[in-house]
């Protein structure tokens, strides 16, 4: 079976209450005709009992929807009710249902009135019966009265409290409807905007994945294919055939060192100076392999102390001095140049300077498809990190390159 709600029940009492209570007054009434009424008033109430069947078959179950209606049903089924309690007091088990809808029926104002003339068809009824005989049934009257009238003060009291919770329960039932109206809103949009978020993800992977490549061909291929170039023009000006097959070995093996490079940038790895070895070990073979290739007096130095680097750190800053390098190599002219590691706490920070002929930061030419992409590159390496790169020179002056970035231990 459905089960039903207390909303249910009640319209079913208001639909059918009416008739089983009629139906147990008038069997009762029936039963004590001899002891209240004479023939002539059993005839009257059996008149007004069809009465009261024909205006609850007309009416049915009044809905509180229709006010006015609701108003003239409430009020002749009260007189018929006191006319038959009047004339056999037990019909009072009819009148009673006075007390359950009058808050239904009845306007607010209008409804502790129809309580009242309920009250007073039941004191009557408790009393013996309508008019009272005697004093003594005055004075029960008058206190069966009050006690009936309190009773339909607390009914009003209940039935106002009713109201109140009906009227708070579809309040929040309509601020639910438009809290879940606003939620379904927001939930759309925010699908709307998850979709975007992951086409803007994407696009941003992509751009990121392209910029990596960028760099890591400019720092390998790019480096790598200046140095065999510088090489094999080294082996074209040579005149001593010793010299020149040195410079064509070196050429051979910084080739072979690039291809190995490009494959492990491509892959995402880190540089194969890193694989087996420290950062300060691998800026060190760097720095000496720069040295013997370029001719330039280089010289490593490590301060503070040395710890573990998560990979990303120390493959960052070993492509930074290899920029760094590169870029001295082509520009400087310089005759010395010094590359300091410091481990400082929290940071750890790299310089590479150099004698060189310097130039104007202010005044460095844009990218082009030909070259500038150094600086902007090694800024892009240590912003990654959430690090720094300064860069200090003057004309004549030589230059210097300092990298900061948050120290991450390995693990």
């Amino acid at each position: 079976m459905t089960p039903t709600t207390v909303e249910e029940r009640w319209e079913r009492f208001f639909r059918w209450g009416p008739y089983g209570l009629l139906a147990l007054a008038t069997a009762i009434g029936a039963v004590t005709a001899e002891f209240f009424m004479t023939r002539t008033e059993v005839y009257a109430a059996g008149a007004l009992v069809l009465a009261v069947l024909a205006l609850q078959a007309w009416r049915g179950a009044p809905a509180p929807g229709h006010p006015v209606g609701g108003q003239v049903h409430f009020a002749v089924r009260t007189v018929l009710a006191a006319v038959l309690t009047w004339l056999n007091p037990l019909f009072a088990i009819y009148a009673v249902i006075g007390y359950f809808d009058a808050g239904r029926l009845l306007p607010a104002r209008r409804a502790r009135l129809g309580l009242l003339a309920t009250a007073v068809t039941m004191a009557g009824s408790q009393s013996g019966g309508l008019p009272p005989a005697s004093a003594l049934q005055w004075a029960l009257f008058a206190a069966l009265l009050v006690l009936n009238v309190c009773l339909a003060l607390v009914f009003a009291h209940l039935g106002d409290k009713e109201a109140e919770r009906t009227a708070e329960r579809a309040a929040t039932i309509a601020a639910l409807e438009r809290a879940n109206a606003r939620l379904e809103q927001a939930l759309a949009e925010n699908e709307g905007l998850h979709a975007q978020l992951l086409v803007q993800a994407r696009e941003a992977g992509v751009a990121d994945e392209r910029r990596r490549l960028a760099a890591e061909i400019h720092d390998t291929l790019a480096q790598g294919l200046a140095g065999i170039v510088a090489q094999l023009q080294a082996v074209t000006a040579a005149p001593d055939p010793r010299v020149a097959r040195e410079h064509l070995e070196r050429a051979t093996a910084l080739a072979r060192h690039s291809l190995g490079e490009a494959r492990r940038s491509v892959h995402g790895l880190a540089p194969a100076a890193l694989e087996h070895a420290t950062l300060p070990d691998a800026l060190h073979r760097t720095v000496t392999d720069w040295s013997e290739r370029t001719g330039v007096a280089a010289r490593l130095t490590v301060t503070g102390t040395e710890e573990p680097l998560h990979d990303e750190v120390a493959a960052t800053l070993l492509r930074i001095a290899e920029e760094a390098l590169a870029n001295t190599a082509r520009h400087a002219g310089a005759s010395r140049t010094g590359v300091t590691l410091s481990y400082m706490g929290d940071e750890i920070t790299l310089d590479v300077r150099d004698d060189g002929r310097g130039f104007e930061p202010a005044a460095v030419p844009p990218r082009s498809h030909t070259g500038g992409f150094g600086l902007d590159g090694m800024r892009a390496r240590a912003a990654r990190l959430a690090g720094t790169l300064c860069v200090e020179s003057e004309p004549g002056g030589g230059t210097a390159v300092s990298a900061r970035v948050p120290l991450v231990t390995h693990g």
